[in-house]
């Protein structure tokens, strides 16, 4: 059964080690509903897409790990398109090369966006581009402004265009929502995955993908649901927290969950990020995802579970999924993360 790391109040700290989180195996009881959101791309002013609520659905108990049939509406994940979501401290080059691999290859334009930073100024040698350079990629553009106005123009939009890839630095990730959501620019990041591109990030990368803004307080990242909780909404219905073990932070997505039981808990550990193709995940890197279903009921009492790299999951369903014996997690991820119809 799924292992919980504690089972007190938000806040609670524990270990961060792995080997106080065993690697859970995966009998567990799915969500009581399952939340369904569709992509929703308004035409007024702002061009700003907003997720909506359809329904709820009663799931299926789930006795053992076995496959379901893929669902044909996008849910919860984007239509088209990939994302790369990472916790932190990205340093696994195959997950750069994953990354690179889903732009298109090495030739394929890239866009690294390092806003979340907050440094005054930010040139075409950013250090950011060296993983994706080391990764093979030749075609690289760095794009920043603090200005929602200049995002909002054609011509600072213009390297979206064709970019096939997009990731976003780490930082505070309430400076990214207050630069290009609901702008040009957020139109075009939708349109990078509307035409099979991928969208990366870490840290602050990694919790601007989902709809609500988690940790998105301009005063301090220790409150959780402060004053910017709108997120560039790739992921609908879901909150994002990184650097989670190595900074003690597997109790802090509960108080937020609890609150908002509708939303799916996404906590991803420093260098492991979840690679997303329509509503399902799989877990890669060096350490664990966590998931917060207010809706499941976990045979150990706990309150979230641990997936392990190689783990798979399906957001929409809410189920965890785990792979075959005798394959590497990277191995596969560099290849099919998922077959046709599964």
């Amino acid at each position: 059964m799924p292992r919980p790391c504690g089972e007190g109040q938000p806040g609670r700290r524990a270990a961060p080690l792995a080997t106080r989180c065993p690697r859970p195996q995966l009998r567990l009881h799915s969500a009581d509903r399952i939340n369904r959101f569709a992509r929703i791309r308004t035409v007024n002013s702002t061009r700003h897409r907003r997720p909506s609520l359809l329904l709820s659905l009663s799931a299926l108990l789930v006795l053992s790990v076995v496959a379901v049939p893929f669902a044909s509406a996008q849910q919860v994940g984007p239509a088209n398109g990939s994302l790369i979501v990472a916790g932190g401290a990205l340093s696994d080059p195959a997950v750069f090369a994953r990354f690179v691999e889903l732009a298109g290859g090495p030739s394929a334009p890239i866009v690294v966006i390092p806003t979340a930073g907050g440094g005054d100024s930010y040139d075409q040698y950013f250090r950011g581009r060296r993983p994706f350079e080391a990764a093979g990629a030749t075609d690289i553009t760095i794009l920043h402004t603090y200005d929602p106005a200049e995002a909002d123009t054609d011509a600072f939009v213009e390297p979206l265009l064709d970019a096939r890839g997009v990731w976003f630095t780490g930082g505070r990730q309430w400076r990214l929502a207050d630069s290009y959501l609901g702008t040009k620019v957020h139109d075009a990041l939708w349109d990078v995955l509307d035409r099979g591109g991928v969208i990366g990030g870490s840290s602050a990368g990694a919790s601007i993908q989902g709809s609500y803004l988690v940790r998105g307080d301009t005063r301090t990242n220790t409150i959780m649901m402060g004053d910017h909780e709108e997120g560039l909404g790739f992921l609908k219905g879901v909150g994002i927290d990184q650097h989670l073990l190595m900074r003690n932070r597997q109790f802090d997505l509960i108080e937020v969950i609890r609150a908002k039981p509708e939303l799916l808990g996404i906590g991803i550990d420093e260098n492991t990020a979840i690679v997303v193709q329509g509503d399902r995940f799989e877990v890669v890197g060096q350490s664990y995802a966590v998931i917060y279903d207010a809706n499941a009921t976990l045979d150990s009492g706990g309150l979230f579970y641990f997936l392990a790299p190689g783990d798979r999951y399906d957001m929409a369903a809410r189920q965890a999924f785990r792979p075959s014996r005798g394959e590497s997690a990277m191995q596969r991820v560099t290849g099919t993360p998922w077959p046709p119809g599964r």
